[in-house]
């Protein structure tokens, strides 16, 4: 019986039928919305889930999450066909450094070794000498000799953060993600006061003045493990709020509130690009193969090769 004959009680069948008929892997992000992260096969942060899907067997590779995410599963896997369900879902980061600029900028500081924080494009990392995670990103910069000068990009929050916590005077790009910068210290401050029980939990991408207030400050992924691992009862989390999806599964009986805006309670630390990403787009993009992520294999090579740097460092 063909697809369009077939009867499906809900969304969730009829994406789970061409998952298999089309031997597909589905990732999601820990910023993807819960429907989209409790169907797929498995959810991380962006370079754990393309290392999963390069072991996979999967012919097709289904990125829930944004684009510059899916590149990443691209380069690593380039003989499978990776799709993102919304082709739109970019990601402020790598708007805001674009190759033109980079390259100029680039100039502007000869012989500095260029390390790169993987919420860029892949033209972006062909231009790097190694990228980084939140994760690992301490580590690497602290094993470049400490003669040698380096360019960090494209967040400048995360830079600053890394520029004390590894005392090296690093060139930062001006760059920030648009869901960090929302969070007010002023309104942070005052539900730190009404739960003073609670412990704040940031990832570096937020600017000094939220981070300064913040008990544990880690990637997606450390931040889950702390909130398993530590004692308190109540987390003020200071990321992306989807995560606390992952939270609540890990830890449901801990209570989670989500680091407030400037006017105290909006939802304006959603991240937008990740929103674009629905289930009707999910079972849409199966069906047709769909938006699908295509790079030049030039662009492949030379990308990859300060991916694998990261790799062998961390």
């Amino acid at each position: 019986m063909g697809i369009l004959e077939k009867n499906f009680i809900n969304i969730e069948d009829e994406i789970l039928h061409l998952k298999r008929e089309k031997n597909a892997i589905i990732l999601a992000h820990y910023y993807q919305d819960e429907d989209i992260q409790d169907i797929a096969d498995f959810v991380g942060d962006s370079l754990d889930l393309s290392k999963k899907a390069e072991k996979n067997d999967a012919d097709v590779i289904v990125f829930c999450g944004v684009k510059f995410m899916a590149e990443v599963a691209k380069i690593l896997s380039p003989s499978k066909k990776v799709i993102l369900p919304d082709i739109n879902a970019g990601c402020s980061l790598e708007e805001s450094c674009q190759v033109k600029d980079f390259k100029k900028f680039k100039r502007n500081y000869p012989n500095h070794k260029v390390v790169t924080y993987i919420n860029c494009s892949a033209d972006i990392k062909a231009e790097s000498d190694i990228i980084v995670t939140s994760s690992n990103a301490e580590k690497i910069i602290n094993s470049i000799p400490e003669d040698e000068k380096i360019i960090f990009a494209p967040d400048k929050h995360l830079g600053n953060y890394l520029v004390k916590k590894t005392k090296r005077d690093m060139v930062l790009w001006d760059g920030s993600c648009i869901v960090h910068i929302t969070f007010s210290e002023r309104e942070l401050i005052k539900l730190r006061v009404r739960n003073d029980d609670a412990k704040i939990i940031a990832h570096p991408e937020c600017p000094e003045d939220i981070l300064k207030h913040a008990d544990f400050i880690g990637s997606t992924s450390s931040l889950l493990k702390f909130v398993n691992q530590d004692s308190s009862q109540k987390f003020i989390v200071a990321t992306e709020p989807h995560i606390i999806h992952q939270m609540k599964k890990l830890e449901p009986n801990k209570e989670y509130l989500i680091a407030p805006g400037v006017d105290g309670n909006c939802s304006c630390s959603n991240c937008p690009f990740m929103e674009l990403n629905t289930m009707e787009k999910l079972r849409d993009c199966l069906k047709n193969l769909s938006p699908e992520i295509l790079i030049e294999n030039e662009l492949i090579l030379r990308a990859k090769k300060s991916l694998n740097t990261m790799l062998k460092l961390s």
